[in-house]
């Protein structure tokens, strides 16, 4: 017989592994719950103001949707330099919720409900849209891409780093917190707000002189964090220059991401904005295209003959990794960000003499017709207080002169980033670029 004390010792025996199940069952499904994509949400901290949430949709007729996506497809080939921004919108079709729709997970929270769509950030795959823009990249009608999205859908697609600028993080995405290397995750983190997850840094057993010592954070950003220094930089570069800008799925509420694709205007651009809600750069637009994102797209990829690329996981990075003996990088390397640089620059130099020649021209035009010009009134305003150094023809000449060195700094641009992407990585490290069938070498260039 047992005494009364070995009794006493086997219950609370029991009773130990009993928690210890409980506490597994527990981590597992708080992971599974944070993994859904409405959930995401519930991990950030408590903020007070979203937005403008619920706005009533809007649906043009499917003749004015015709002739838009017409309109698009012809600026899109007759422009130089394409950014696309993408917002929520362009994932609903892949069961992930947007956030301010008239069923997104803000609007529902302050009605106590939740989205009835909800799959997990792993099950979801890219829709049309993330696959369309893929393939319209691979072709150069688009140059860069911009996005608000953490659910990692145009990482699955194949878009290339050197072509993305993630603003809000991406949930497929851990980062060193000393060498800021980027790497692939298999799975969604479990976590939000740049925490630390206590992995050692890929770096740190790469064979390299001087191993990384860090550790891995998630990349999601939580409300009023500071957004990714070399992603911003980039993604105000390519703004900056582009005569196109088209924003898909968002309501380009929050800054500064919002404000992006408005720079094109700066310069004469084009601005056009496809999505159901209205937004907050309505006003800017050259073109409101008022139907689903995915709908746009086929439209708009029939016009320009080109077929899309079907997802594939052999082509997923976040798949491959699974299987993969060396960590896959998604770092933005410095060396990119100095040749955008460089590109954006001259750019503007270039705008620059452009804009003080035509002053010049109006000028001339105004002492042609001898219109007197006063100072206190100014008859022709655009042209007061202008002074200029030189005659127009030495204008011209300096034009064509700042046109060459931006087509030098473009080509040197170019290939500083073609020797980046192409080149082996000496730290051991797979780039997406190295392990994708179909790699994508192309020489042109907060809140949710």
């Amino acid at each position: 017989m047992f005494s009364a004390a070995a009794l006493v010792l086997w219950d609370l025996f029991l009773f130990t592994c009993h928690i210890e199940q409980i506490d597994k069952v527990f981590s597992s499904g708080f992971s599974v719950w944070l993994s859904m994509s409405c959930n995401y949400a519930d991990g950030l901290s408590p903020y007070e103001y979203k937005g403008k949430l619920g706005l009533s949709e809007k649906f043009d007729s499917e003749e004015d949707v015709e002739k838009k996506v017409a309109q698009v497809a012809e600026w899109l080939n007759n422009s130089k330099h394409v950014v696309v921004h993408t917002g929520a919108g362009i994932s609903t079709s892949a069961g992930i919720p947007d956030f301010r729709g008239p069923n997104g997970v803000w609007t529902l929270e302050e009605k106590g409900m939740k989205p009835n769509i909800n799959t997990s950030f792993d099950d979801a795959v890219p829709t049309f849209t993330h696959m369309a823009l893929a393939s319209l990249v691979k072709h150069g009608k688009i140059h860069y891409v911009v996005s608000q999205n953490i659910d990692g859908l145009h990482l699955k697609s194949g878009l290339q780093r050197s072509f993305i600028s993630e603003l809000h993080g991406n949930m497929f995405i851990d980062e060193c917190d000393r060498c800021d290397r980027q790497f692939v995750r298999s799975n969604a983190t479990k976590s939000v707000g740049q925490k630390n997850h206590g992995i050692i840094c890929p770096m740190a057993s790469s064979g390299h002189k001087r191993p990384c010592r860090g550790h891995l954070c998630d990349t999601i950003l939580d409300w009023e964090a500071h957004l990714p220094e070399k992603d911003l930089k980039l993604a105000e570069y390519h703004s900056g220059i582009a005569d196109l800008s088209i924003a898909l799925g968002t309501t380009l509420q929050i800054v500064p991401s919002g404000n992006l694709p408005t720079h094109t205007k700066k310069h004469g651009g084009r601005l056009v904005i496809c999505n159901l809600q209205p937004t907050k750069q309505d006003k800017k637009a050259d073109l409101m295209i008022h139907t689903y994102v995915d709908s746009f797209m086929k439209k708009l990829m029939k016009l320009l003959n080109i077929t899309p690329e079907s997802y594939s996981e052999d082509k997923d990075p976040t798949k491959v990794t699974r299987t993969s003996d060396k960590p896959i990088e998604w770092t933005i390397h410095d060396r990119w960000v100095k040749a955008m640089q460089a590109t954006y620059e001259t750019f503007r130099k270039t705008h620059l003499v452009k804009k003080t020649v035509k002053h010049k021209r109006k000028k001339e035009d105004c002492e042609d017709e001898k219109v007197e010009l006063k100072e206190e009134n100014g008859v022709c305003p655009e042209v007061k207080n202008i002074k200029l150094e030189s005659s127009l023809g030495n204008e011209e000449i300096k034009r064509e002169k700042i046109d060459i060195e931006a087509t030098k700094s473009e080509e040197k641009g170019d290939e500083m980033i073609s020797n980046v992407i192409k080149e082996e990585n000496e730290d051991g490290v797979i780039l997406p670029e190295q392990h994708m069938a179909s790699a994508y070498f192309s020489s042109s260039f907060v809140l949710f």
